[in-house]
């Protein structure tokens, strides 16, 4: 039976980046949710929407007291003196979070379709560009319904690389991989924003910039690497989602890098704002203004930490008291009056705050805006529509990874199954993630395959615990499936009593699992055990492992017929999972990251030099399962590989196309993949590196002709001794293939 998805009462609290939101809550001097701003001045230059956006921003910072900038630098935009209203902001890495929990503002139960890694392995930014369409309406819908009026239009999302499968927050990036990371962030975020010229349906936060792949010593650890990896590699999602995503605003990691804090770090002007054209907001984590003081120790005082960071350009302070040291406006008072810091820093600060407030429109008569409707009263509830909830289903289903299909174990003949044992700890719910909130329901695998098979079939629930109820429902039953993989919170129920005064997390008792500040120190699945006995017990087992990270299942991998993966938080899981066992849907998701088949295959977690053996792109060994790596019960053949030109200028571009044939009986997806080898180079180079990719639906005997373009610019490399990118002439290798280890056909070209 479908239910919303449980969450504990004190979870309810976890907000801003894993702390407190009660902290920013009440320093606030809050909108009440049903106080509206005053009316506006009806010829305030600020209400001109013929005007350019500049000097309307000019307009509001003239019309401000300094008391009011002073209020606007923490999350609000509210200033009921003007009319000016709060755009407010949520988590939003694959789900507008409302968990409520403080004051007048309850949970709200809205769409959630998977964990962010879950987004990135359909391989599919179509379909994530309509799910990032469905969070901007729920953003706008929640903003502006007068049931709700809660402030949410600034959506914070993660497009982090997953370097190392023990991050502990693995589960919020879209992968390993910096050109699929930044086009498929991209594609989310042109969904949240909207297509309309001039307004934004709500707006997108980057999070969190740079090099943030570490947990447990992220408040004081430095991410060490030259500036061609940050050319090329750490800083390839930021570039792409603020050029091709149209991103404009974004959130500094607590880590260091190379020695400077990223808080303070010129790049985020030198690069982000003045070469990429981010003019929205600067935004500190939770913290971290105490922080460079506290845990680096590169500053003396808090004055001088709040005078830098302003300075440095962040308009948005998430300010946390108990860890900062001191309330904010004392702090304020004090290094305005001891002129560490001018009315004219608040107000450079501020700008990127205004100019995303009036790209909202929420400065415009609403009849200027296509999005000030949504939410009008009698409207339904977005996340209560067939449109979203379908919409869950379908990215639910293409996330799901078919990891090994042995003797064609799947799809079953739902006919010939006459009972099936559900087995594991995760087989009878949806957890949810630290960034994620309630959802107006969650179907589990349990619930998926009971309403799948319905009364023609019994289905035996175990959770496990007691391997003799297992074993004994393994043997009763046609088939066994056994779910199983991490708690993404590590069986934290308070959040009050896991976080330690550095920024870390209590360790997790299962070191195969890791969250907020508390990276993995295992790749081992624990519930591997289970899996042995109730393979002993069933031939016929399958496994679907429910996981936020990589695990090292070898045994697993060698012995079981088939496994699925798929990742937590999508409210459509067990549907998704019930359909693909039983051939409803055939799974069509891929990997995003390379899975180990043991740690130690692995260089120092805390090496940022990713060409020591870290993503497939230096990956030494042979994995368990290789990047862009997924199953289907359709096969396909590759032919025809044609480059539009045999040679490519450094300032040109050619076009690919190969065709894909679907040989079986059954329609599928296939995701092709191009990748690229740059031959005798005279930098360091990744082995492969992706370059083009295309989800394609095929029918069954039908061949399809797909194009990938290439321009010579996504070739080239940073030198940094001549601070520009450089196309280097010579042979490159084009690989196209069905994973970065399956590659189908290949052909070289020459770039002048």
């Amino acid at each position: 039976m479908a239910r919303q998805t449980v969450i504990p009462r004190s979870l309810l609290v976890v907000g801003v980046c894993g702390l407190l939101a009660a902290a920013l809550v009440a320093q606030q001097p809050a909108q009440s949710l049903t106080q509206r701003p005053a009316p506006p001045p009806v010829d305030a230059p600020f209400r001109n929407a013929a005007l350019p956006i500049e000097p309307r921003v000019d307009a509001i910072l003239s019309a401000l007291t300094l008391d009011e900038k002073l209020a606007c630098l923490q999350t609000s935009t509210a200033v009921p003196r003007l009319g000016i209203p709060d755009m407010g902001g949520a988590e939003g890495l694959h789900q507008l979070v409302r968990k409520g929990g403080f004051g007048p503002e309850k949970p709200i139960p809205t769409t959630s379709f998977a964990l962010t890694l879950g987004l990135g392995a359909t391989w599919d930014p179509a379909l994530l560009r309509r799910a990032g369409e469905a969070q901007g309406v729920e953003a706008r819908y929640i903003t502006q319904s007068p049931t709700y009026h809660q402030a949410v239009l600034v959506n914070w999302l993660n497009v982090d690389l997953a370097r190392d499968p023990r991050w502990g927050r693995y589960e919020e990036s879209y992968g390993e991989d910096p050109f699929l990371t930044g086009a498929l962030a991209s594609a989310y975020i042109r969904g949240i924003q909207g297509d309309d010229p001039k307004y934004w349906r709500a707006a997108a936060l980057l999070k969190h910039y740079l090099a943030n792949s570490n947990e447990t010593t992220r408040t004081r650890s430095s991410s060490d690497f030259d500036p061609q990896l940050f050319r090329e590699y750490y800083s390839v999602p930021f570039r792409m989602a603020i050029r091709e995503g149209g991103a404009r605003s974004f959130m500094a990691a607590y880590n260091k890098w190379n020695g400077v804090p990223m808080l303070l770090h010129p790049t985020a002007k030198t690069v982000l704002a003045s070469e990429w054209g981010l003019d929205g907001i600067f935004s500190t984590d939770l913290a971290a203004v105490g922080n460079l003081v506290n845990h680096q120790k590169h500053l003396a005082t808090i004055d001088e930490a709040l005078a830098a960071t302003i300075k440095a350009g962040y308009g948005q302070l998430l300010w946390f008291p108990m860890m900062d040291g001191a309330e904010l406006r004392v702090v304020l008072d004090r290094i305005l009056a001891n002129k560490l810091v001018a009315e004219a820093d608040i107000d450079a600060a501020l700008r990127g705050k205004f100019r995303t407030l009036i790209r909202l429109g929420l400065l415009d008569p609403p009849a200027s805006s296509p999005y000030a409707k949504i939410g009008a009263s009698g409207d339904p509830e977005p996340w209560t529509t067939d449109a979203h909830k379908t919409l869950a289903r379908d990215v639910a289903r293409a996330s799901v990874v078919l990891l090994k299909n042995a003797g064609n174990a799947l799809p079953l003949d739902r006919p010939s199954v006459t009972s099936i044992a559900v087995i594991g700890p995760r087989a009878d719910r949806v957890m949810t993630d630290f960034y994620g909130g309630p959802t107006p329901y969650a179907i589990s695998v349990l619930d998926g395959l009971k309403a799948k098979l319905g009364a023609a079939a019994s289905v035996i629930h175990a959770s496990g615990s007691d391997v003799a109820a297992a074993v004994s429902a393994a043997k009763a039953s046609t088939v066994a499936v056994v779910v199983v993989g991490n708690d993404p919170m590590c069986g934290a129920t308070n959040p009050m009593e896991m976080f330690n005064m550095d920024g870390s997390t209590k360790p997790c008792a299962d070191k195969g699992m890791g969250r907020e500040g508390r990276d993995r120190e295992s790749l081992d699945l624990s519930d591997e055990a289970l899996i042995k006995q109730v393979l002993a017990a069933n031939p016929r087992t399958i496994v679907v492992l429910v996981s936020s990270f990589p695990y090292a299942i070898t045994w697993s991998q060698a012995n079981v017929p088939a496994i699925l993966h798929i990742t937590h938080a999508a409210q459509e899981q067990g549907t998704a999972i019930a359909d693909v066992i039983f051939g409803d849907y055939n799974p069509g998701g891929h990997l995003t990251t390379t899975w180990p088949a043991s740690l130690e295959q692995l260089p120092p977690f805390d090496s940022y030099d990713i060409r020591k053996g870290h993503t497939y792109q230096y990956f030494k060994g042979q994995p368990l399962y290789a990047f862009g790596h997924g199953l289907s019960y359709s096969t396909f053949e590759y032919s025809n590989l044609r480059v539009s030109a045999p040679t490519l200028a450094r300032k040109g571009a050619v076009s690919i196309s190969v065709t894909i044939k679907n040989t079986s009986p059954r329609a599928g997806d296939e995701v092709a993949q191009l990748y690229v080898e740059h031959v005798g180079s005279k930098v360091p180079r990744p082995m492969k590196a992706l370059k083009g990719f295309q989800r394609v639906s095929v029918k069954p005997g039908e061949s399809r002709a797909i194009q990938l373009p290439l321009k010579a610019e996504a070739l080239a490399f940073w030198d940094a001794g001549a601070h520009a990118w450089t196309v280097e002439p010579g042979a490159v290798k084009l690989w196209i293939g069905s994973s970065s280890a399956l590659i189908r056909v290949s052909t070289t070209l020459t770039v002048q």
